[in-house]
Parts: structure tokens; sequence; C-alpha cells
């Protein structure tokens, strides 16, 4: 989440009146994320998120994020849902913004996760691969193995040597080894693509609530745990893996997902893409955001030592191991 787009009140109370939630008593933006811009919203009825959907967002691709949520809501997941109108309308327009209003779930999201945290988050992960086994729209990954390679050239050499002398090499290393080796034989359906901790919301060490799918796509389904893995099991800086939180992840998700040959063979390869997709699109956003814009830039060396960490082959297997 983040912010771009300025709203004041009278701009979102003429939003409101169009919905039966009642008056706007505060706004908010929340400065987390690079994504769209993101208001929270009280009225004197509820809380909400009011989402403006950026440059990023393809309009096309809001009815499919819509409808996967809805799915999963109505498969008993923990996951938000859009508002919609009097009208029955759940996509408007504000500021030349499409948007939505979306349900506020309680929750916190923690920064420095417990094995039992993780471990809930393993769980709701596999609930949630388990729930889309019959959802049937789709939507390509724009940030899949065939892009990281144009996006490291969109970052150019020289913007990525700013950040690391070397950078640069390395980066187009790895997206040959993974366009080389990157797994075609496993399961492919709709996955979250980005559940980072700020993306998953507790109370104690359970799950409340997963949100911001808007990265969701079609791709290989064990891609999400390799992304999930990367994100949650490390410092922030990537410096320290934390293999007690690696176990309680794992080991929830494969409450109802268990993991077989081939998907234990390919996560090797899958964690190191999930970590050169992130890494990417950090540099990318480190080099291009806007001086003015209410956004907090990430550090994209901290998923180069993540990187460094699944390259070595003993960690992953002694990863695996510690989880069996």
């Amino acid at each position: 989440m983040a912010v771009y787009t300025q709203l004041g009140p009278q701009q979102v109370d003429t939003l409101l009146a169009h919905y039966d939630v009642g008056k706007l008593v505060a706004l908010k933006g929340i400065a987390e994320g690079v994504e769209n811009s993101n208001f929270f919203v009280q009225t004197t009825q509820s809380r909400f998120i009011l989402t403006l959907y950026e440059n990023r967002v393809n309009p096309d691709d809001l009815p499919f994020f819509y409808a996967l949520l809805k799915h999963l809501h109505d498969a008993g997941c923990k996951v938000p849902q859009f508002i919609t109108d009097r009208d029955g309308q759940w996509l408007q327009t504000i500021a030349g913004r499409p948007a939505c209003l979306i349900e506020f779930l309680d929750g916190v999201s923690v920064t420095e996760p417990t094995e039992a945290q993780a471990h809930s988050t393993g769980a709701a992960l596999g609930h949630m691969h388990q729930a889309l086994a019959d959802f049937t729209l789709s939507r390509p990954n724009s940030l899949g193995v065939s892009a990281w390679r144009p996006l490291a050239s969109r970052c150019t050499v020289e913007g990525l040597e700013s950040i690391a002398t070397g950078l640069s090499a390395r980066v187009f290393a790895e997206c040959d080894y993974l366009e080389a080796y990157w797994p075609t034989d496993l399961p492919v359906a709709a996955i979250h693509a980005d559940l980072f901790p700020d993306n998953v919301l507790m109370l104690g060490d359970n799950v409340s609530g997963l949100i911001d799918f808007y990265f969701a796509c079609s791709e290989v389904r064990a891609y999400d745990l390799a992304v999930t893995h990367s994100a949650w099991c490390f410092s922030n800086d990537g410096t320290a893996f934390d293999a007690e939180v690696s176990a309680g992840l794992l080991s929830g998700y494969a409450d109802y997902l268990p993991l077989d040959t081939a998907t234990r063979e390919a996560l090797p390869i899958l964690l190191r893409g999930a970590c050169l997709r992130f890494l990417l699109t950090r540099c990318y956003d480190w080099i291009n955001t806007p001086a003015n814009a209410l956004v907090t830039r990430k550090d994209p060396l901290a998923f180069l030592r993540r990187l460094d960490f699944y390259s070595d082959g003993r960690h992953v297997e002694n990863m695996l191991g510690h989880y069996t």
C-alpha cells in the first residue's frame, strides 16, 4: 500500500454518498507498499480501506481480482470483500482513478514472526491453494520468469550498478540460470504471489486476514510458497535465516498440501526466482520512485542476500531436512 494520489475529505464524502456505510469520520493515507494509493476510512458505521488503482494495475484486471476474492471468501478463506454501493457496483472512479471500497479486517502485521505465526500463515496459504483448485479464471503473471530480463534491462546497467557494484552482472547471470531451469511440469493455479508479512493480518498466533491480492495471477502453484518463504523466513535485511520459522511455515502448508517429490526438487529454483523477482522490482522502484510520493522505498539488497542463501544448495537441503 502507498499514497501516490492525494484525496481530501470532500472527495471521499462524495464517494461514500453512494453507499449505505454512514458518514465519514476519519481519513488517513497508508504509506506502506508500492503499488496503489490506499486510505484508511472510518465512518459512523464501520471501517474500510479505500484503494485507488495507479498505473501499474490494469483496470481490465480488476474483475479477476474481484472474482478471486469472492471465490475465496465463499470458500471460507479469511480475505476482505469488495463493498458494493446501492446499485450493486463495486468499481468506482475518484480523482480520475479506478477505485474500490474494501472491507477492513481486524489484525496486525508482524515484523518478527514466530514459528507459530508462520505455521498459521503456511496453513492459510495451503487452505487458499486448496480453495482455488476449482477457480477457472486466469491472469498472466506479468512479473514471471519471462519478465525478469526485460525488467533488468529497464533498470539499466548504470542503475543497477548505482545500487551495488557488480549487481548488473549478477542479475543477468541469474536470468540466464532461471530461464534455463525454470520448472514446467508442476501444477499451475491462481496464486497470491506477494504474501509478505505486511499482507497477512494476525490476531495472536492466528491469521485473521490475507490482503492485497493485486499481484495475483496464474503461475506454478509452488512458486507462491517460495515467495512466502523468502518473505517470512529472514530478517528484514536478509542477513539472517530463521530455521524455526521456515519449519513452521512449511509444516503449516503441508497440513493442507504436502510437498511431493517434484515440488521439493523444484523448490530451490522457485526460491531463487522469488528472490530475483523482488530484487528487480525493488531495484526498479528504488531508481524510479518519484521524490514526492508518500511511499516507503524498500532495500533491494535484502533480496540479493536471500538469493545468495538459496543459491547454496546445502542451505535448501538443510531447510527441507529441518522441515521433514
